[in-house]
């Protein structure tokens, strides 16, 4: 698969803002709501080491992250804390 690479010397106002756009424009639609939500509540918020472990897992295939967050499918284990993270924050938003 083809990484998307952060254009260089990218600030960092600018990059919150592509990456929340990457958020609200995946495959599909349950991920829109998931990674936006979390993009515009959480994404401010992160150290940039975080940031850039966000920003590489939104080129992963939507499917295997709807499975990692959803809990169908086992988070590889370089994105396990960030994923554990986003679907807290789900079940926060949910309600549940």
């Amino acid at each position: 698969m083809m990484r998307e690479l952060p254009p260089e010397g990218e600030a960092p106002e600018a990059r919150l803002k592509r990456l929340k756009m990457r958020s609200m424009r995946r495959g599909i639609k349950e991920m829109d709501l998931i990674l936006g939500r979390f993009a515009d509540d959480v994404l401010p918020g992160m150290s940039p080491e975080e940031v850039a472990l966000y920003d590489m897992m939104l080129s992963e295939n939507d499917h295997d992250l709807y499975g990692w967050v959803s809990g169908q499918k086992p988070t590889p284990e370089t994105y396990l804390a960030l994923v554990t993270r986003i679907a807290a924050h789900q079940s926060e938003v949910m309600g549940n």
